[in-house]
């Protein structure tokens, strides 16, 4: 999806090689199979850290901490921003207390020195957030990326 908002954006056609997961995309890319690949940090910060992968930039809005001398794709292409995100979820009709205790016991951990180091490390910034904001968020990633399918004309396998 990353590479299809590039391409898109960018006015470039790339060929898309499909991969169920980002291991062995990254198994192709250190041997030369694939020239190139949007890789989520976390995969694949450890290898250019060992000099084994070049980034080229990052696809976030501002500069990786961890990276901090990668330049941004949207300093090339304006207004690109693609990144990748984790949240957890609950049935629609878990009570909204249980919802509560969840999202503030999951904040506190994500606000705790250590985790939040580990996740710096590999390049990543938790964002504790409330389950009306997140809710919002998901709502708004899904209206750009159907965007991005509809224009990329991507259909289901």
């Amino acid at each position: 999806m990353a590479g299809e908002l590039f391409m898109f954006m960018a006015g470039v056609k790339m060929v898309h090689v499909p991969y169920g997961s980002s291991a062995p995309a990254l198994t192709d890319l250190l041997g030369g199979q694939v020239q190139m690949m949007f890789s989520p940090l976390p995969s694949s910060i450890e290898y250019v850290r060992a000099g084994k992968l070049r980034a080229l930039a990052v696809t976030s809005a501002t500069r990786s901490a961890a990276l901090p001398d990668i330049p941004t794709v949207g300093d090339f292409v304006p207004g690109y921003e693609a990144t990748a995100f984790f949240g957890i979820g609950a049935p629609k009709s878990t009570p909204g207390e249980i919802v509560d205790k969840l999202n503030m016991e999951i904040n506190a951990g994500l606000a705790d020195s250590k985790l939040k180091a580990q996740f710096a490390d590999l390049g990543s910034v938790p964002s504790p957030t409330t389950p009306a904001e997140f809710g919002k968020f998901i709502a708004d990633k899904t209206e750009k990326w159907t965007k991005v399918i509809l224009v990329a004309n991507i259909k289901p396998e």
